[in-house]
């Protein structure tokens, strides 16, 4: 074999390796427009706001299980801010272990102090990093939730005079100024059904003082609409008042379960639009 032939056979063995290599390599990138691995997203851990009422914790499980068919192989986790197990610092104590990013995702639907002071602080004081979504709040997926329970109790359209939204309540205006935008896009789904936001606590009106303003207006056929993700003592409170008839909590409602992933996604890592218009 001459010097010539030899040189030949190094270069050639040398390109081969370096293709071979450069194959091995993007081999590991993702095909144009996959979505990342799952296992790569950060925790969701959905945080509740506790209730002494033991079917709260069952009614949040199943709406979890939902998220779970939704996104399979996503590390979805339940914790609370009270009254139940896990509390969320021991649940951001139990994930750091993972070695994960957590998104924080509230249960709640307005901007009160829970979001806007204790989750914050939370996630400051955690061990991974932690980002911390935007309450459900006022979006279409809620009011579709809300629409399809009101159904569900037997609410059909012109079969009433109005809809008494209840909710929980804050001091915090942004919250009253939300649970405000709710009330108004569900009229806007009943087909301009008058629908009047009432608190169950810290603010007004209170769900009674709703229904008598708008009997003293001529609507007496008015349902109370439950602007709660589960059941518990604000829930029962307002259904009680109720005249006429009164929707269940959302609970594990499919339009709150791609709700809960929507917040979440917006927190994360951004997604392409095609992906963020199908959860």
């Amino acid at each position: 074999m001459t010097d010539a032939d030899r040189t030949y056979d190094s270069a050639a063995g040398l390109l081969g390796r370096i293709t071979e290599e450069l194959g091995t390599r993007l081999g590991h990138l993702p095909r144009p427009g996959a979505r990342p691995p799952v296992d790569a997203a950060p925790t969701l851990v959905a945080v509740g706001h506790g209730s002494r009422d033991p079917r709260a914790r069952a009614t949040l499980d199943r709406l979890l299980e939902r998220v779970r068919e939704l996104r399979p192989g996503l590390d979805v986790r339940l914790a609370h801010l009270g009254l139940n197990a896990p509390l969320l610092p021991d649940a951001l104590a139990r994930t750091a272990a993972d070695g994960r990013d957590v998104v924080l995702v509230p249960l709640l639907l307005t901007p009160g102090h829970h979001v806007t002071h204790d989750l914050p602080a939370a996630a400051a004081a955690a061990p991974v990093t932690t980002r911390v979504a935007a309450p459900l709040g006022a979006h279409p997926l809620l009011v579709e939730a809300l629409a399809d329970r009101l159904a569900e109790a037997g609410w059909t359209p012109g079969g009433g005079d109005g809809v008494v939204l209840a909710a929980a309540g804050s001091r915090d205006p942004r919250a009253t100024a939300e649970t405000r935008r709710v009330a108004a896009l569900l009229g806007e789904r009943l087909g301009g059904v008058p629908v009047v936001p009432a608190y169950a606590s810290a603010a007004a009106p209170t769900v009674p003082e709703a229904l008598r303003a708008l009997a003293a207006r001529g609507r007496h056929r008015v349902a109370v609409a439950s602007c709660f993700t589960a059941p518990g003592l604000f829930a029962a409170r307002a259904a009680a008042s109720a005249p006429w008839l009164a929707s269940a909590p959302l609970g594990d409602h499919p339009a709150l379960a791609r709700l809960v992933l929507h917040r979440y996604d917006r927190v994360r890592a951004p997604l392409p639009a095609r992906e963020l218009a199908a959860v």
